[in-house]
């Protein structure tokens, strides 16, 4: 095994209920770790899927022709600027895969989404961690100053996560003017919904525009999922939009039938349910204020967050925390090494977030 393979950590996704609720002997257990949308998936989507359980004999388009050319027509873009893949996830590895040779560098923040550390690595490359600003945000200007002649790829989660901070319209802009052009820059917009919609956690008014950067020509991979705000993770499809040099150098490397029919068929009609998802941001928005006042009364310091999850620390061993939280049925996430104080915890429905205070407050 080659040793760079040897040191990766593997990730470690958040509890599910079942195999929760199957160790301790409990049931009614509340899962706010993995950043899900508690209303769940559209019912346009739910109904499209039932009507085609029938076609599962037959392999998927693999060039999900019918969902690109959906996303091209809603973001004003060519069809072959548009790669659909397993969630942004699997986008994030062709990409690294696709871009970065061994012993070249990707640029990504710490605490960051850890897939970039492990795409980079398990790809012979070397990740260099730049520390997050003191308000938790990325530090754009420090990840700029850590470029060098192996830079390749530079990894921006806007709204990072697990921190939920966003990096704003003025420091992208600042951030590009000062980028060598051979440098590729993923735009991990995972939580875009949540950040850009107006109940953003500041109106949105700071959110950049990504697709401005696109439009320059810049060497820029803007990816999106369908796993959060639209409620379908348990599907895993995500998209990408960059131009056509970079999406076809990645569909060189994507396997040939890696989004599935009824995730594809999802995903379409999901596209076409903007009330769901405007229902999806209102509840987030409301769930996040009642959480914020309630963290306030508790004295507990958190990040003011653009998302669906909220970073807090706790001042006490986050481990010891969520373990005494899991045998009271309620699933979090704590964050980082073993002796670490910060969890994350998604927001859930009124009845979760009154039952997560609530058993914090026990636990406390």
């Amino acid at each position: 095994m080659p040793q760079y393979v040897d040191n990766i950590a593997p990730y470690v996704p958040g509890k599910p209920i079942e195999e929760l609720e199957r160790e301790l002997g409990i049931s009614r257990s509340v899962k706010l770790a993995s950043n899900e949308n508690p209303l769940g998936p559209s019912p346009l989507a739910v109904d499209e899927i039932a009507k085609h359980v029938g076609t599962l004999h037959r392999y998927p388009d693999g060039g999900a022709y019918e969902l690109r050319s959906a996303l091209a027509q809603q973001h004003g873009v060519e069809i072959d600027e548009v790669i659909v893949g397993q969630g942004s996830n699997e986008l994030i590895d062709i990409a690294i895969r696709a871009f970065q040779e061994p012993g070249d560098e990707t640029i990504m923040g710490n605490p960051s989404f850890v897939v970039y550390y492990i795409s980079s690595a398990k790809a012979g490359g070397t990740p260099v961690m730049v520390p997050l600003t003191t308000d938790y945000r990325l530090d754009l200007k420090a990840m700029a100053e850590k470029i060098t002649g192996r830079t390749k790829i530079i990894c921006i989660a806007n709204p990072n996560n697990p921190t939920g901070t966003i990096v704003t319209k003025d420091e992208m802009r600042e951030f590009f003017r000062a980028l060598p052009d051979n440098i590729l820059v993923i735009m991990d917009e995972a939580y875009y919904e949540y950040a850009a919609s107006g109940n953003g956690g500041d109106g949105g008014g700071g959110f950049p525009d990504s697709m401005e950067h696109f439009r320059d020509g810049r060497e820029i991979l803007i990816l999106r999922t369908f796993s959060k705000a639209y409620g379908l993770a348990g599907c895993r499809i995500g998209y990408g939009i960059a131009k056509s040099r970079i999406t076809g150098a990645m569909n060189k490397i994507r396997e040939p039938f890696n989004t599935s029919t009824l995730a594809q068929k999802a995903a379409i009609a999901a596209l076409k349910d903007t009330e769901h998802i405007r229902r999806a941001v209102e509840i987030n928005a409301e769930g996040r204020a009642y959480l914020y006042k309630e963290l306030k009364a508790l004295g507990i310091d958190f990040v003011p967050s653009h998302t669906n999850f909220i970073y807090m620390d706790l001042k006490k061993n986050a481990v010891e925390i969520y373990n005494r939280l899991l045998k009271l049925g309620m699933i979090v996430r704590p964050m980082g090494s073993a002796d670490t104080t910060t969890i994350r915890v998604t927001i859930g429905l009124p009845p979760e977030n009154e039952e997560f205070i609530r058993t914090l407050r026990e636990v406390l």
